[in-house]
């Protein structure tokens, strides 16, 4: 059976009163939900500039949690983290048209991570990341929706054009503003001890790649880990909030596929 521990952390930082990051966790309830249903995290940052980021991110955050809840034994991961945005999307976008909220604007973005067995997928909108640590080694498993990405991934600028850019900020997808949004998202099988985090750009913004695989990596207790993640951004920078899920994978249970059924490999 998949076997995994997390820790969480979520800081303001130095400039900010007010904490417009939100995380979620489901914990499956026995070993037979977790083998039908899995564990899901999600980390959601209420686009700062706006009004009520907080309460866009809590949002989307509170729908996706819920939603995975309700969903039924043996759902395709792959499609249900799509459908859970888009509700989420829906649940911001409508939230902005009640009266007591006329004439303020609410976006957020999101990051989510679904594991069953031996497989993650990761479903995101915006630019809060889903990196994988294996073997010492960070590496982010999604991409930032912003505008400068959008360029130099059309080749309209150069990375370093790109790094140095004043807007690189502003974001090219969020959920909110639209009624209908599209999420990216992508399947990874899973190691033992692999280090998934999920994490606002408030963190990685603060930090090199090296230093999220550095610090993931010590022999430590996973929540110390995390609150050393969002420390060490808010240390360094702590312009924003920065807010972090780490997940470390202690055992996987090895699945194939017979005749469109998955079944567990015997010794694996």
């Amino acid at each position: 059976m998949l076997d995994l521990i997390f820790g969480q952390a979520s800081d303001p930082g130095k400039l900010r009163a007010n904490n417009e990051d939100a995380m979620g966790v489901y914990v499956p309830k026995s070993r037979e939900e977790a083998r039908a249903l899995g564990w899901m995290f999600v980390v959601a940052d209420g686009v700062g500039g706006l009004d009520l980021g907080e309460v866009a991110s809590l949002r989307a955050a509170s729908v996706m949690t819920e939603g995975f809840a309700r969903s039924s034994a043996g759902t395709s991961q792959v499609s249900l983290l799509p459908h859970l945005i888009q509700l989420a999307n829906a649940a911001v976008h409508d939230e902005g048209l009640l009266s007591e909220r006329r004439g303020k604007q609410m976006a957020t973005t999101v990051v989510s991570c679904a594991l069953r067995q031996d497989q993650a997928t990761i479903s995101h909108v915006g630019d809060s990341r889903c990196y994988l640590v294996r073997n010492g080694v960070a590496a982010s498993l999604t991409r930032d929706h912003t505008l400068v990405n959008e360029q130099r991934r059309l080749g309209l600028i150069t990375k370093a054009e790109a790094a140095q850019s004043e807007v690189s900020h502003i974001l090219a997808r969020a959920l909110g503003p639209e009624r209908f949004i599209s999420a990216d998202t992508t399947t990874l099988s899973l190691k033992k001890d692999d280090l998934l985090v999920l994490c606002t750009d408030g963190l990685y913004g603060s930090m090199y790649d090296e230093d999220i695989a550095r610090i993931t990596s010590q022999a430590k207790d996973i929540q110390e880990i995390a609150e050393e993640l969002v420390r060490y951004a808010v240390d360094v920078d702590g312009s924003d909030n920065a807010t972090a899920q780490v997940i470390s994978i202690r055992s996987v249970e090895t699945m194939a596929m017979y005749r469109g059924h998955p079944y567990r490999v015997p010794g694996a």
